[in-house]
């Protein structure tokens, strides 16, 4: 995956409300996330986006508590 694909991923999570972050099941939140990330990146093969899904799913538990961290703070 190269660096622009990364920043657009990672700008996709921040853009994706934390609520919808941790209430998704981890399928329905690596399909949800690559969604997101093919509408923005059109130039994406099937074989980038397999890579993604591999990244994303790596990275879930990351994501969450990212989430979890802006949902204690908007509610602080």
């Amino acid at each position: 995956m190269d660096a622009k694909t990364l920043r657009q991923l990672w700008s996709t999570v921040e853009a994706t409300q934390a609520s919808t972050l941790t209430s998704l099941d981890d399928t329905s939140l690596i399909e949800r996330l690559v969604g997101d990330l093919q509408y923005t990146n059109r130039a994406l093969d099937e074989t980038d986006m397999s890579e993604v899904s591999d990244y994303i799913r790596s990275k879930l538990s990351l994501i969450r508590d990212l989430a979890d961290g802006r949902v204690m703070r908007a509610t602080a």
